[in-house]
């Protein structure tokens, strides 16, 4: 037998031993719903001229390769997610560290990030800029409020620094036109946060970046940031203490119409302010 006969006795060989080729898997429904041009139309509806329909599409199935649980999720609660943040502006990942899908059962959440929240706060033009800090044991550290309210914090150079228990969690908003606003919190008014938290794996592996988003929230009532942006941690604090959001929660403030008022029924109007029950600080009636 010649040397090519020999060669394509083996080329036969191989072919004929070659496995046929899988079958493609389908494509999972949820995939098709995001890649969808119906849900990249609602995303643009929401979205702020800095991010585009295709790109947030591109970010959220990004998060579903790495981390595959979100698509057993029920796709109402996957697609509501994203809108979220689509309506914030905010771009979803651990790459920002903004905001994170994460599955819980069988819904998936909307997690808002202290990165995303100094982010949010930021874009009002009226704070320059906000940090949070943890403070460890052996740290130099001391505060005062009152006439004059100030911070001091002195990091410990020993190396394991990064070790130590943390005592105080602090953050600190530079305004614009000059003057700060600071909130301080002791680690046992963290932890009582967190002992009203439902689901408390984030803040067992990450409980740095959970007690500098817990500061910054209560940071958020003094600052002059936007009304999406107290509601969006409004519904975050919620959110992350189980309870339940209801859609009278939410409120898009672009797409308030007449149909929105039509359950409510007519009711006196008092003519004369005079007689007026006055009201409470907290807006309820004296």
């Amino acid at each position: 037998m010649s040397t090519s006969d020999q060669l394509a006795a083996v080329v036969g060989t191989n072919k004929q031993s070659r496995a046929p080729a899988a079958p493609k898997k389908p494509v999972p429904a949820l995939v098709r719903t995001v890649l969808s041009p119906g849900f990249k139309k609602q995303l643009a509806t929401a979205l702020p001229k800095h991010l585009t329909a295709d790109r947030m599409a591109r970010i959220a199935l990004t998060e579903i390769r790495k981390n595959p649980a979100l698509l057993k999720t029920q796709p109402e609660s996957f697609m509501g997610a994203v809108m979220q943040a689509a309506q914030l502006g905010i771009e979803l990942g651990s790459a920002l560290g903004h905001a994170y899908l994460v599955p819980y059962g069988n819904q998936c959440t909307f997690i808002l990030g202290y990165r995303g929240m100094i982010d949010l706060a930021r874009r009002s033009g009226q704070v320059l800029s906000l940090n949070a800090y943890v403070v460890r044991e052996g740290d130099e550290f001391s505060y005062q409020l009152g006439l004059h309210p100030d911070i001091h914090h002195i990091p410990s150079p020993e190396a394991n620094r990064i070790k130590k228990p943390v005592t105080f969690v602090y953050a600190v908003a530079n305004l614009q036109g000059g003057g700060y606003q600071f909130e301080v919190m002791s680690r046992a008014e963290v932890e009582a946060v967190k002992a009203k938290v439902k689901n408390k794996k984030t803040w067992i592996d990450y409980f740095d970046e959970m007690a500098k988003k817990t500061v910054i929230r209560r940071l958020f009532k003094y600052l002059p940031v936007s009304i999406e942006a107290i509601q969006a941690i409004s519904l975050d604090a919620k959110r992350e203490a189980g309870e339940e959001i209801n859609p009278e929660d939410v409120i898009d403030f672009n797409n308030v119409t007449e149909a929105d008022f039509t359950d409510i029924t007519d009711a006196e109007v008092v003519q004369n302010e005079a007689n007026a029950a006055p009201a409470a600080p907290d807006g309820n009636l004296i």
